[in-house]
């Protein structure tokens, strides 16, 4: 089987996700995207008309994301017309998903040249027209009551037995760990710059960070998601908290412990990531920086919805031949501090392997971007580090996961 190599990847800034505050909300996503895409190209040097497909992820279909945002965002770069692109939804996973199917597509000798990535604006949600994750569907609905998901990463809280310090301190040092990170340059290399359209500069650096954050600072925050477990909303016959007791008979009282400081970031953003298959990377003279070495995915029970990051790992491992041992470094997505904590505990993961440079936290999570921005994280922190392998997870919406394991060339 044809090996699949990563050859580079670009991101640009994470800009604040709220429409006239963030630096990035007056650029369409197309826009934000496209110009993502160039930077790769600038950055690599390679021929636009090689590449077989772009395939991008994008938890939004609706209003400025609509009408496969891949393929416009291509057109809108000034790419040839035979570049494709396709544009895929697996929830927070989804960029994270694209990059594994341009892998598939290059390991299975069908492709040669493939950008994975993703894209989001935040500031730019349009309305869905759908109540919660079942999309308007009673029977579903009736089978898997599924919660908002910061009601969820509570109930793994609670389940846990993490307290309310125990995820401030996760969030506090995600905040310290970004901001020496940034200070001392790991994410300048991967970082291109957006403009507005008459070229004025709109953002070249993240600007969701709260450098100085402590404990003292988090413990004035009010826990976000306790109002909506205790509410009895319009159309409902019990409250979301109600949900949870009943789905897992041993919790008798969910315990809300997560709020902005310890959840992940509202922002936009957009990445891309170029792969090859060896014989075209020699052929063209592309240097890789590392391999595909597995990529797996997992469903688990879709009420608590956010712990598959543990599962799709261990699968990802097996599948390899591999055990955690023989991972340097862990990069799991910081959608609320409960998920990482719970993927810590579960397969024994070190403080010092895990999200060394900060996370989404500090970071921000543009949700179908967010994949392929953690693996050009860690890809440069196996450099810097002059380490071998890592593993990247993530949770997404409907109780599933989705994994990776990369092994620098």
């Amino acid at each position: 089987m044809t090996e699949a190599w990563i050859i580079d990847g670009v991101r640009s800034p994470r800009g604040r996700g709220k429409a006239g505050v963030g630096s990035l909300s007056e650029v369409h996503p197309q826009r934000v995207m496209a110009q993502v895409l160039n930077g790769l190209q600038e950055k690599v040097g390679f021929d636009t008309a090689d590449v077989e497909d772009v395939i991008a992820g994008c938890g939004s279909g609706s209003g400025d994301h609509a009408h496969d945002i891949a393929r416009l965002s291509v057109l809108d770069a000034g790419w040839p017309i035979t570049a494709p692109g396709v544009t895929l939804h697996r929830f927070c996973g989804s960029g994270q998903q694209a990059v594994t199917f341009a892998a598939m597509g290059i390991m299975s000798g069908q492709q040669d040249l493939v950008v994975g990535g993703g894209v989001e604006s935040m500031s730019r949600y349009s309305p869905t027209h759908t109540d919660g994750f079942t999309a308007n569907n009673p029977h579903l609905f009736e089978q898997y009551p599924l919660i908002p998901q910061g009601i969820s990463a509570d109930l793994i809280a609670t389940i846990e037995g993490f307290s309310r310090d125990d995820v401030d301190s996760y969030a506090v040092r995600s905040q310290e760990r970004t901001a020496r990170s940034i200070e001392e340059g790991r994410f300048k290399d991967s970082l291109v710059p957006i403009y507005h359209e008459d070229g004025t500069l709109a953002l070249d650096r993240d600007e969701h960070p709260r450098p100085g954050t402590t404990l003292e600072s988090m413990s004035g925050l009010n826990p976000s998601f306790e109002k909506m477990g205790k509410t009895l909303f319009d159309g409902h016959v019990k409250t979301f908290d109600d949900i949870c007791k009943e789905v897992y008979p041993d919790v008798k009282e969910v315990q809300h412990v997560h709020h902005a400081g310890n959840s992940s970031g509202v922002v936009d953003g957009a990445s891309a990531i170029l792969m090859s298959s060896p014989a075209y990377a020699k052929a063209h003279g592309l240097k890789p920086r590392a391999r595909i070495r597995m990529t797996a995915t997992a469903g688990t029970e879709p009420v608590i919805m956010l712990t598959a990051p543990g599962p799709a790992a261990e699968i990802c491992l097996r599948k390899a031949g591999m055990t955690k041992d023989d991972i340097d470094l862990f990069e799991i997505n910081e959608a609320f501090a409960a998920v990482v904590l719970k993927f810590q505990k579960d397969l024994g993961v070190n403080d010092d392997q895990i999200n060394v440079c900060g996370g989404s936290i500090a970071l921000g999570h543009p949700i179908g971007a967010t994949g392929p921005m953690l693996i050009q994280t860690v890809l440069a922190e196996l450099e810097r580090q002059d380490k071998n392998t890592a593993l990247i997870a993530m949770c997404t919406g409907g109780g599933m996961g989705t994994a990776t394991i990369i092994e620098r060339i």
